[in-house]
């Protein structure tokens, strides 16, 4: 498959300054879009009807305020780089390339198989990418955008000639199964793009940002250099995902809809002009609330949420695999992918497929 033409949870997220122009990838720099896809899912299938059994939810409730149906889950001894090498490979056979002509690899996640090393290199070995530099990015739920757009400047430059893009997280590794506020929500899996340079089209605009004022809305708050892993953090449940529903919620509403339109003018494009609106898969209430701010119809929106929860970095990148296996990107169409997530960040990136 290869690409061709066609603002927190505060107010201040995206400030009332002028429009910056980026200039498009010309001159020095190349053009660069997607030429290869995969995904990887796990079999293991828990349904709303099975968390009803672990803690007090219901179906009708998760249903109505999430969206959520059922999610996929790894089975134990399993890790994220056990579902990102198959998505991984499937992406770099797609492109037409050998896993030896992959030069740059870039993970998002923010559940890698160990602290050090980086799951990128892990990949790396499975894949038998073996000219290939490595790094994660760990921009959480937003982290393939955020991999992305790290690896598609570096393409752009010349000093890759093209990389592998991985959004993987097994969430169910880090999640309380007594806590319900989170439990219900997430999600395994992991899917993968090959990045390299194209005569037309491709990545035409990317915005990443943060207030990090929010950080502690959203986090694990140990097993890292301010609280070291002891018997006392793993009494105290410090090492789960630890979350603040409904500040997250209400600045998850305010980003979506505004990084989309900010993304959208650095392209030179309007909301009109989006053929697909794929969005982090984390709640159907604010995927709405993105869709209203965007005034798009449901049929320019990919949804599957239903079927996976939040999966986190994997989140996007499953969607648009998914969106074009289906047939609902066709050549030349202008695709929008916006992700939110702990930090908090939030990014955008408008391709031309």
């Amino acid at each position: 498959m290869t690409p061709t033409a066609k603002r927190s949870s505060h107010r201040t997220i995206i400030k009332a300054t002028p429009t910056v122009r980026r200039p498009s990838c010309t001159g020095s720099l190349r053009q660069v879009g997607i030429v290869g896809l995969g995904a990887c899912l796990p079999q293991r299938v828990v349904t709303n009807a099975e968390l009803e059994r672990m803690v007090k939810t219901s179906d009708a409730w998760i249903r109505s305020r999430t969206g959520i149906r059922e999610r996929r889950l790894i089975e134990p001894g399993q890790a994220t780089s056990d579902l990102a090498a198959p998505a991984a490979l499937e992406a770099i056979k797609a492109a037409g390339l050998r896993p030896d002509e992959i030069e740059l690899i870039v993970t998002g996640t923010t559940t890698p198989d160990t602290l050090c090393p980086s799951a990128s290199c892990v990949i790396q070995d499975k894949v038998g990418a073996k000219r290939a530099g490595c790094f994660d990015v760990n921009a959480a739920c937003a982290g393939f955008v955020y991999a992305l757009s790290a690896a598609q400047g570096l393409v752009a430059s010349g000093q890759y000639q093209n990389a592998l893009v991985i959004g993987a997280d097994v969430l169910s590794t880090i999640i309380d199964w007594t806590d319900r506020s989170t439990c219900v929500l997430f999600g395994d899996g992991a899917g993968a793009a090959v990045i390299a340079p194209v005569g037309r089209g491709g990545i035409l605009a990317s915005y990443l940002g943060t207030d990090g004022s929010g950080a502690c809305h959203l986090q694990v708050p140990a097993g890292g250099s301010r609280i070291p892993a002891s018997k006392h953090s793993v009494e105290q449940k410090q090492h789960f995902l630890k979350m603040n529903g409904s500040e997250v919620f209400k600045f998850a509403v305010r980003v979506m809809g505004e990084a989309a339109i900010v993304v959208l003018d650095r392209a030179g494009l309007k909301p009109e002009d989006v053929d697909l609106f794929i969005p982090h898969q984390a709640n159907i209430r604010i995927i709405q609330a993105a869709m209203e701010r965007l005034h798009l119809p449901i049929e320019k929106v990919y949804l599957n949420v239903e079927k996976y929860g939040n999966m986190s970095a994997a989140s996007t990148i499953v969607a648009l695999y998914e969106a074009a296996k289906a047939g609902r990107i066709k050549r030349g169409d202008i695709v929008v992918l916006v992700a939110f997530g702990a930090g908090l960040v939030w990014g955008a990136t408008v391709i031309e497929w």
